[in-house]
């Protein structure tokens, strides 16, 4: 197995920038009866998304942006993993692997590259400071293509160890949200040497019918069973991707429109609630590296893998130091559940603020609970 690190830039050609233009610009857009998001994805909003993709966005700084970061390709279990790697200058920093989840990419963290890993010159005490690894997951972006199957969230898990000791990193922290949140809950049940906490965004637990269990719950906790209820009135998306993403994939990597629709499914809400406050030039972001990868199929073969072994959701023991961030306008982990896998939980925070892609629309409190717990275990 080559355990080569080659540098790496992201350089998409002007060619496929334009032909996504020209497909943007050529859309068959559908009839609809109603136009709310009660049955999908508002026409109205899509055609604003779509419209400001090819004409009011600019790829290239985007991309600047991004290779501003040192970037790297490497192969584990014959996949070729792509990350970024950005060292602190702070001689003492812990290494951390942020791991991003569904349909975001590494550029989820851009906010918090710097305050993490360069504090002191963002006014933060530069005693803890991180040296940081972004990988893309496998199948998503320049994480491609897949080798094979099998890519869920324990083998993701067993490979970020491995990329963490090819960086020469013996001691090091993970953490995650959405799909990273189930690697790194399973980073926490393979225990690896070295591995000193994970700090997930949630940990994805549920009622057992015990008797009293549900007189444990915190007023925040109770108050999450709404985004629970929607989130399984209308999760029809995890539903496809987890049962037939092949199929979905035809779609996703031949119209630029329905890529943009699908992601968009997340990312602003159900019911379009975070239509006028996430930023719409971050998402397109993460829209495009998608679409220049041509790996919207493969990134919904994530979601198939991790039903077949519910990795991210068993309820196996971690023992690893675990810190959970819970953010009002997402899932809201409840920790009585939580403890009955994780018997280590350090820390807990019911954030005042902020939703399911917190690095983005919340990077502050994101970055200080990381900072408050790994300062815990240095």
């Amino acid at each position: 197995m080559s355990t080569t690190i080659r540098p790496f830039r992201i350089d998409i050609p002007q060619a496929q920038i334009d032909d996504l233009k020209q497909r943007l610009r050529q859309t068959r857009w559908p009839q609809t009866t109603v136009q709310d998001w009660s049955r999908g994805q508002a026409t109205g909003f899509i055609r604003e998304l779509a419209e400001q993709w090819v004409d009011g966005y600019d790829w290239r700084p985007h991309e600047a942006e991004l290779n501003r970061h040192p970037q790297f390709l490497t192969e584990i279990d014959g996949q070729t993993i792509h990350f970024l790697h950005v060292r602190s200058p702070e001689p003492h920093a812990l290494p951390l692997i942020l791991t991003h989840g569904w349909p975001s990419t590494v550029a989820e963290f851009l906010d918090v590259i710097g305050p993490l890993s360069n504090p002191r010159a963002h006014g933060l005490d530069p005693a803890m400071a991180f040296h940081l690894v972004i990988p893309s997951l496998p199948g998503f972006a320049f994480s491609s293509p897949l080798a094979g199957p099998g890519w869920e969230a324990t083998h993701t898990a067993a490979a970020w160890d491995t990329l963490m000791k090819r960086l020469g990193y013996e001691r090091y922290g993970a953490q995650g949200g959405d799909g990273g949140a189930l690697v790194g809950r399973e980073l926490g049940i393979l225990n690896p040497r070295g591995l000193i906490g994970v700090h997930l965004q949630q940990i994805f637990a549920f009622p057992s019918g015990a008797p009293g269990e549900m007189e444990k719950l915190s007023p925040f906790e109770r108050a999450g069973f709404a985004n629970l209820e929607r989130f399984q009135k209308y999760n029809g998306y995890a539903e496809i991707q987890s049962k037939r993403p092949a199929t979905l994939g035809f779609g996703l990597v031949d119209s630029p429109v329905a890529q943009l629709a699908w992601n968009a499914e997340l990312f602003f809400g159900f019911e379009g609630e975070a239509a006028q406050t996430m930023d719409r030039e971050r998402f397109l972001t993460h829209v495009s590296l998608y679409w220049f990868t041509a790996t919207g199929g493969q990134a919904a073969e994530f979601y198939f893998e991790t039903a077949q072994t519910g990795a991210g959701y068993r309820e196996l023991p971690n023992p690893v130091p675990t810190a959970v961030a819970s953010f009002p306008n997402d899932f809201r982990s409840v920790r009585a559940f939580a403890e009955r896998s994780h018997s280590n939980i350090m820390q807990w925070t019911e954030m005042p603020h902020g939703g399911h892609f917190a690095a983005t629309d919340a990077p502050e409190l994101l970055v200080r609970d990381i900072r408050r717990f790994f300062a815990q275990l240095q």
